[in-house]
């Protein structure tokens, strides 16, 4: 009798398993299986496709500008060099992603090649908002026309010795990390991970969890100072010639604002829930809700990639010419050099045309009356 009832208990046991998978995996806390490896693996791939080709094309054709077409030297033209080439080289990393998700995330190609192409994500990654904070304090310098220490920082070698030592900074991180012991599964990669007993990891990513927000607050205050000083200039000398040059350099300043709170903050607000729920005990439904929520807020952060070649448009007149140049062949508008040769918007373009004519008519009539 009493082996009858161990033997149903055993089957009761074993059939509410089967029925009820997830149960057991969310009830265990210790366990990485919690969290659904399988969810959102279908649009994660199609939208890291789209993000790919777009960034892919935006950023080879202003490297292609910037080394081809661009004979101007500035402190702005280091920086979006550098900015573009983080921006491809996290792009090329990209389709191994896009090959997890569409095999249903299950990870074929090694261990090492995994941990290769994760770290080289993320370095590219900090190293664009690195230069993206360094873009801002140029803007906030060039604004406030300093010399001194100010000059060396926005002379274009000053801007090569900045960008160098990201890059040197950030490989030597990268380089420890990879070096590193890897207790991963053979077939997962960019997957939610335990770090109970890898803290010393939990901390790195704590410190790029830092710098980012230091890199954001300065971003905020130098963009807080240029519009009060911009807003002061304009009421003490609301007729100077320069005071719309000045505006819409501001306005295309603040699109790196922009590109940091829709692509970048999200995910560094996700990533501290994240990284708690790695390091402490957490009920196995929060861990699957971090993991689910990491996955989007990334999506954003490589979304950048994009964007990117947008700022590059509105802060190098070199880009904007060329593009403008390569519109006007594509849809056949007569006069490409003047189009070239325009300001960053149709109306200015317009506007020096008109210009130009009364200047024309205006020696006509000289010619005609002498």
């Amino acid at each position: 009798m009493a082996l009858k009832q161990m033997n149903d208990h055993h089957r009761s046991h074993h059939d509410h398993k089967h029925l009820f998978p997830d149960s057991q995996r969310f009830l265990n806390p210790d366990n990485e299986s919690c969290v659904d490896p399988k969810a959102l693996q279908s649009l994660l791939a199609v939208l890291y496709s789209i993000i790919f080709i777009l960034g892919l094309v935006g950023n080879l054709v202003a490297l292609w500008v910037f080394f081809c077409v661009s004979s101007r030297r500035n402190s702005v033209r280091v920086f979006l060099i550098n900015v573009a080439f983080a921006d491809l080289l996290l792009v090329v990393c990209l389709p191994f992603r896009i090959f997890y998700h569409s095999r249903g995330n299950e990870w074929t190609l090694g261990p090492t090649l995994c941990k290769v192409v994760g770290n080289f994500f993320y370095m590219n990654m900090y190293i664009s908002v690195t230069l993206l904070g360094l873009i801002s304090v140029d803007r906030y310098l060039k604004i406030h026309r300093g010399t001194g220490v100010q000059y060396r920082l926005r002379s274009t070698r000053g801007s090569w010795f900045l960008c160098a030592g990201v890059w040197i900074i950030a490989f030597t991180f990268t380089t420890v990390l990879m070096v590193s012991k890897n207790h991963s599964e053979q077939d997962r990669c960019f997957h939610y991970k335990l770090l109970h007993n890898a803290k010393w990891k939990a901390y790195i990513n704590i410190c790029m969890l830092v710098l980012f927000w230091l890199v954001f607050v300065s971003l905020v205050v130098s963009y807080a100072k240029i519009a009060l000083k911009l807003q002061r200039r304009s009421k003490e000398k609301p007729d100077l010639p320069n005071a719309a040059r000045y505006k819409r350099t501001a306005r295309k300043s603040f699109f790196i604002l922009f590109l940091f709170i829709v692509c970048f903050v999200p995910y560094h607000i996700v990533r501290v829930f994240y990284i708690k729920t790695q390091i402490t005990d957490t009920a196995c439904i929060w861990r699957d809700v971090a993991d689910k929520a990491n996955e989007v807020a990334l999506l954003f952060s490589a979304l950048n990639s994009c964007l990117d070649p947008v700022m590059y448009f509105l802060l190098s007149s070199s880009v904007r010419k060329e593009v403008l140049r390569l519109v006007s062949s594509v849809f056949c508008v007569r006069d490409a050099n003047g189009v070239s040769g325009s300001s960053s918007t149709v109306e200015n373009f317009r506007s020096e045309r008109g210009q130009a004519n009364i200047k024309l008519s205006s020696q006509l009539k000289e010619e005609t009356t002498q």
